[in-house]
């Protein structure tokens, strides 16, 4: 089961910032039999496990595997690994210890040699303290995505590479971050009147009959934040689904109040506050510490869906970084596809 697709970032109109606009274009994911890979705009790649889906309910392990971008040599390519096991009772219980690929035993953090093996493997086993199985993850599909991986961080046919190995040396290239010049948050939050929450509601086609009928108030009511330099964000709910609020963003200047401009679509932005209308909008938006985040669930088990923090820097919200998960197949350890490094002033 899939996610609904992230809308592609389209160009915005050009604004003061520390960073060509239309260059915020998030990696993208591709699925491989029962395991899903990324990478984000740095080249730093990650995969992870994909469950079936009749053991949802039963074993929920995943595992994620990381390889930083840039040759090794250079003291790039490090692998690291992280085993998700919020979703298992019996693992939280016991916690996993080691891995065994088709019987042969690796420390539970030896990422490189655990890469190594899968990449050859038929069966990896996840064990408890005490040598116990906890989980059992599909390899099938493990080696075509560390070969993706290979060749998206330009390492195939180098030997730097862990499938598709080489006798050339590494010329794996390392991106550098964009830096997203952001104003730290300073102020008062504006005070709305009913007569501006109204003409913010019809701007943005945001309904409260979109609501469940007998909804708490407060539920609806417009979140404000102050931003600095004397304007406001705010957050105004539209809509809401069974575990999805979409919220319509409005900035606040004084008098003056118009739609928030965002440098990339935010999640189901397409079918957001209205398709209609130019307003932006976050889904489960919260904004804290100068950050505003989106939210978008795929399911009701968060296993797949989008995550996006924003930050603002004095024109428009600039997406910072995003993490997403595709198939909705038990991984909530989303992949990140797009990063950068804030700096306040």
């Amino acid at each position: 089961m899939r996610s609904p697709t992230p809308v592609a970032p389209t160009a915005p109109r050009p604004g003061t910032t520390s960073e060509p606009l239309a260059s915020t274009k998030p990696g993208t994911l591709k699925t491989f039999t029962d395991w899903t890979a990324g990478c984000d705009n740095t080249l730093r790649c990650t995969l992870g496990t994909l469950l079936p889906e009749q053991s949802m309910g039963g074993d929920m392990i995943t595992l994620n595997l990381t390889r930083e971008p840039g040759p090794v040599a250079r003291g790039g390519g490090g692998i690291s690994l992280a085993v998700e096991t919020r979703n298992d009772q019996a693992a939280i219980k016991r916690p996993p210890a080691s891995f065994a690929v088709d019987g042969r035993p690796i420390k539970l953090r030896d990422a490189a040699a655990l890469a190594a093996a899968i990449a050859n493997g038929h069966s990896l086993t996840i064990l408890d303290a005490g040598g116990a199985v906890l989980a059992t993850l599909s390899l099938k599909g493990a080696a075509a995505a560390l070969r993706y991986i290979d060749a998206q961080q330009g390492r195939a046919g180098s030997t730097d590479a862990i499938v598709a190995r080489g006798p050339a040396a590494s010329r794996a290239p390392a991106p550098a971050l964009p830096v997203i010049t952001a104003l730290a948050p300073s102020g008062t939050p504006a005070k709305l009147t009913a007569t501006q929450i109204a003409t913010m509601r019809k701007r943005g086609a945001c309904d409260p009959g979109n609501f469940p009928s007998g909804a708490d108030p407060e539920m609806f009511a417009p979140d404000v934040h102050a931003l600095g330099g004397g304007t406001s964000l705010a957050i105004l709910p539209c809509s809401t689904g069974a575990y999805n609020l979409i919220g319509a963003l409005f900035i606040i200047d004084g008098a003056k109040i118009v739609p928030a401009q965002l440098d990339a679509p935010s999640a189901f932005e397409e079918t957001g506050a209205d398709s209609a209308t130019p307003v932006k909008s976050v889904v489960n938006g919260t904004f804290e510490d100068g950050v505003l985040t989106s939210y978008a669930k795929g399911r009701g088990l968060g296993d797949c869906g989008v995550h996006q923090s924003f930050v603002w820097d004095g024109t428009r919200f600039r997406l910072s970084e995003q993490a997403e998960m595709g198939e909705c197949r038990g991984n909530i350890d989303y992949i990140t596809t797009w990063r950068t490094r804030v700096v306040r002033r």
